[in-house]
């Protein structure tokens, strides 16, 4: 299974991010989303799954939103939140993938068998750090992330 995961659009989904996610079978977006419009054209290319961010939480179209989702990836228990922050503690051992955005940092990190997901922000540059999204090859066996790079 192929899936998407993009965060911290604010508003502004590039045709970069769009090209990027050609061809997902399922799309997830962790938070500062900025505009149901970016909702709607995720949902044009595969099956969504959102949480809102912090700068949602004004938002009347965002109050329908979850702040947390436990997702099931090809039998991978995962956790979406927009900020590390909010990650409970413990975590349930069973979740195996934790998805957040916020920081604008994209990152992989494997802590044992958990994989810790950031895609970073594909919307408005912030300071010098880099605009990406990520994308997922998951399968029963494993997990294989990657960072997607949407401009120079």
């Amino acid at each position: 299974m192929k899936v998407g995961v993009i965060s911290d659009t604010h508003g502004l989904l590039r045709p970069e991010a769009i090209a990027a996610l050609q061809g997902c079978e399922r799309i997830i977006h962790a938070g500062d989303i900025g505009s149901p419009h970016i909702l709607d054209q995720l949902a044009a290319i595969a099956p969504l799954q959102v949480v809102r961010g912090n700068n949602d939480l004004a938002a009347d179209w965002a109050a329908h939103l979850a702040d947390c989702l436990q997702l099931d990836l090809e039998g991978w228990a995962g956790l979406l939140v927009h900020d590390i922050a909010d990650v409970p503690t413990p975590l349930d051992p069973s979740v195996k993938l934790v998805i957040t955005g916020h920081s604008h940092q994209p990152g992989i990190d494997w802590h044992g068998e958990r994989l810790y997901l950031n895609p970073g922000s594909a919307g408005r540059r912030r300071f010098k750090l880099p605009v990406t999204l990520a994308l997922l090859e998951v399968c029963a066996s494993g997990i294989e992330p990657r960072i997607v790079p949407l401009l120079e």
